[in-house]
């Protein structure tokens, strides 16, 4: 696997041992990560994801000793030690090393990795109603990316998957449609785009917003509001935003077949378009797999 990791003030080829039974941040998941992509030599959003971790970290009590643009220039040093002809997810994390219950009695470390994952398909699958919900701000810390809510959305795509589906659609604690397990969800209606409002119990997606305003400044309605289950039944489009595929089409809702639309097209179009505008790579890939070679084990 093409990868490098930086921990403890140096890169280096292996990922590196982080963490021990006594730390908060391995039993007691005081830990927040935020994930970025590196798509070919481009990195769209790098700074908003690594101001977003800072955020996260400092939502759970965790007391990052470094600042986003640092968080930022190292993200973008070990995106050129890779080759530049490949797709990259970048993780970068705080956590707690040690401490007793609350996190500000141990001390918050960082740790980054960068590491080859392709881009999925455009197409991420067929949908159903999860029975488990997100949490309210007053039952989680739904203001931050952070390790501890992971569980609920794998069991959510979990038991989507044990009835033949790909992906699953989460509600929040008032019944509303929120997002799906792993990403924010879009419905396409006469031509409008539409999308959960944000309310405090899911993430207010990065790519999620920057598709509402290059739809926007394209010309087509954007409509950020309530949805619910009766709009899904209803919808002439359902996709997806997040930064794993970043835009997906979403293929079948419960019984019902659905294609890529209009909206849905017209919103990769834009997207990539916009990453071009990202490139932080400029070097031929065997340039960049020489500077690989600088990390250490």
């Amino acid at each position: 696997m093409k990868a490098v990791h930086f921990y403890e003030g140096g890169w280096r080829n292996d990922p590196p041992l982080v963490a021990g039974p006594m730390d908060l941040g391995f039993w007691s998941a005081n830990n927040v990560f935020d994930g970025a992509r590196a798509i070919h030599g481009c990195a769209p959003d790098l700074d908003r994801h690594c101001a977003r971790l800072i955020r996260s970290a400092r939502a759970i009590g965790l007391e990052p000793a470094m600042t986003a643009e640092e968080v930022h220039a190292l993200c973008v040093e070990g995106i050129r030690m890779l080759p530049a002809d490949a797709d990259y997810y970048v993780r970068p994390m705080f956590f707690c090393r040690e401490g007793s219950l609350l996190p500000e009695t141990g001390e918050t470390l960082f740790a980054l990795s960068i590491f080859e994952a392709p881009m999925p398909p455009e197409n991420a699958g067929k949908a159903t109603l999860s029975p488990y919900r997100r949490a309210a701000p007053d039952q989680a810390p739904t203001d931050s990316k952070a390790g501890a809510l992971y569980p609920n959305s794998q069991r959510a795509r979990r038991e989507a998957m044990s009835r033949g589906f790909q992906l699953a659609v989460v509600l929040d604690p008032d019944g509303n449609v929120a997002e799906f397990s792993h990403a924010n969800l879009w419905i396409a209606k006469d031509g409008v785009a539409i999308t959960p409002q944000a309310n405090g119990t899911f993430l207010d997606g990065i790519t999620k917003n920057r598709v509402a305003g290059l739809l926007t400044a394209a010309g087509v309605p954007v409509e950020q509001r309530t949805l619910t289950v009766a709009d899904l039944d209803d919808a002439d489009e359902i996709w997806m935003s997040g930064n794993a595929g970043k835009i997906q089409t979403v293929t079948g809702w419960e019984g019902r077949e659905l294609q890529p639309g209009p909206v849905f097209r017209q919103a990769r179009k834009l997207y990539w378009e916009f990453l071009e505008t990202c490139r932080i790579v400029d070097e031929p890939a065997a340039e960049a797999g020489s500077a690989q070679r600088t990390a250490t084990a």
